[in-house]
């Protein structure tokens, strides 16, 4: 499967992003096992991937200095 932002659309990278997280778009409001980890909504994390504006790997470099940027 392809991850980069030119090889995918919103959508996909959306749906990328959920099955990466184990998050589905209609138990969201059941689970919210992100807020009962002090992370509030994950995929806000993962916003700028969605929306076109950095890469997964972009994202995750930031994990590795202990914040994210």
């Amino acid at each position: 499967m392809k991850y980069l932002i030119k090889d995918t659309t919103r959508e996909e990278r959306e749906a990328i992003v959920r099955k990466g997280l184990f998050c589905d778009a209609n138990e969201c409001e059941n689970c919210s096992a992100c807020g009962l980890y002090g992370a509030g909504d994950m995929l806000e994390l993962y916003r700028p991937y969605i929306d076109g504006k950095k890469e997964l790997s972009e994202i995750s470099a930031g994990f590795k200095g202990g914040t994210v940027k």
